[in-house]
């Protein structure tokens, strides 16, 4: 009787654990490729995904490259999510260009892909989940000017040029100065891969070369938070104006080294991606873009920053 109930015991037991791996299963698998991990944006996006899962039921995975500059390293990241025959899918790409092939084959095989952070050049993704970058990257213009006397010499950093967020923001940037403020001359567009160090030395290599520079620009986290670093251990004072809130930055806002940053909503991002990808999967409609910005200054009188812009 003792080794009866024993066995009952075990084949309950199996059962249960057949169930649930039918279960898990069943569960939706949605892989997000990031361009990486190093900021406290990536992280933040990462978040919000695993907000959207858990509301959803879905799985997902999140990775990226160890840099913004390992194409190569994403796109095996891509293609081996895709090996893994997902529902549906996430990409951030760090080249516009580079990973139309993948997502050409992924649509042949009826993968719903969403773009996030960063479009590609094709109309295969769904929708992006990501700010208005050339609207706000415009904005950052128009807070520089205003903040030099509308003239004098500006420098701009950039993450990269060859991702859509590289690109956007560089672009929105140089193309608001040249067609309002005139009188604001860009003296150098450098790039950093988004790295800290890399920027630092960029911002001071830039001053050097620039002596009469008012301002200078940072189109990412590592961007302007490197730039800011630059700055500091010149020990020039100029405007300085970010892309992006991780924790230096807002430091740098509190204690006046950097003037301002226009900041996104990674975790919004992060669950726009799952939430756009279970809505695909249910045959509903998406829009092309969702994202907003605001800009994050200084507020001199009282010593803390305040928001200043518009959801988008």
């Amino acid at each position: 009787m003792l080794k009866r109930k024993i066995i009952a015991v075990v084949i309950g037991a199996s059962a249960l654990i057949g169930a649930t791996g039918a279960a898990q299963a069943d569960q939706p698998y949605i892989p997000l490729i990031s361009k990486g991990f190093q900021h406290q944006f990536w992280q933040a996006v990462k978040a919000g995904a695993e907000q959207g899962a858990k509301e959803h039921n879905v799985k997902i995975t999140f990775e990226g490259p160890e840099t913004e500059a390992m194409v190569d390293k994403q796109i095996d990241m891509l293609s081996a999510a895709l090996a893994k025959k997902p529902q549906a899918i996430g990409i951030a790409a760090l080249d516009s260009k580079a990973a139309i092939p993948l997502l050409k084959r992924a649509q042949n095989n009826k993968i719903p892909i969403i773009a996030f952070n960063s479009g590609v050049d094709s109309d295969i993704p769904l929708t992006t989940c990501a700010t208005d970058n050339l609207a706000a990257a415009a904005l950052a213009a128009d807070k520089m000017a205003d903040a030099i006397g509308n003239a004098g010499e500006v420098g701009v950093i950039v993450h990269d040029q060859t991702s859509r967020t590289g690109i956007d923001r560089r672009d929105g940037f140089l193309n608001e100065m040249k067609s309002k403020h005139p009188n604001v001359k860009i003296v150098s567009v450098q790039y950093s891969c988004g790295d800290h160090l890399k920027s630092a030395e960029i911002a001071k290599a830039m001053i050097q070369a620039n002596p009469n520079i008012k301002g200078m620009f940072g189109a990412n986290e590592g961007s302007a938070e490197g730039a800011a670093i630059g700055v500091k251990e010149f020990g020039k004072k100029l405007v300085l104006i970010g892309y992006d809130s991780g924790k230096e930055q807002k430091d740098d806002i509190m204690s006046g080294l950097m003037a301002g940053a226009i900041t996104q909503n990674p975790i919004g991002i992060g669950k726009c991606v799952v939430d756009s990808a279970v809505k695909a999967l249910k045959g509903e409609k998406l829009p092309k873009k969702s994202g907003y910005r605001l800009l994050l200054v200084r507020q001199e009188q009282h010593g803390r920053p305040e928001d200043q812009g518009r959801a988008i």
